[in-house]
């Protein structure tokens, strides 16, 4: 269940950071960009494979934020041990 719900966060926040990197630098040349006044000292290639990771990572917690929020109650207050391997104290000592 949680590899399934990986794949729905990871692969369209992939095919997401693809299309802005394409949108992105369709109008900005990496060479003309700046970092705080002084110039990237990165080469393009090197930009634009940062620029799909920060891309990629800003989509994956779009898409993990959605994923959690999109989850049932019963989901998120579920005990993942069975009833017979809970710690003494657990409030969910019985059956969920």
């Amino acid at each position: 269940m949680l590899s399934q719900r990986l794949m729905w966060i990871i692969w369209p926040a992939f095919l997401v950071a693809g299309v802005l990197e394409i949108l992105v630098f369709a109008l900005v040349d990496p060479q003309d960009m700046q970092w705080f006044g002084q110039p990237v000292e990165l080469s393009r290639q090197g930009v634009y494979t940062v620029a799909f990771f920060v891309f990629w990572g800003i989509s994956m917690l779009g898409s993990g934020l959605t994923t959690l929020l999109s989850m049932s109650p019963f989901e998120v207050n579920r005990c993942p041990l069975p009833a017979n391997a809970r710690p003494d104290g657990c409030p969910k000592q019985g059956p969920c």
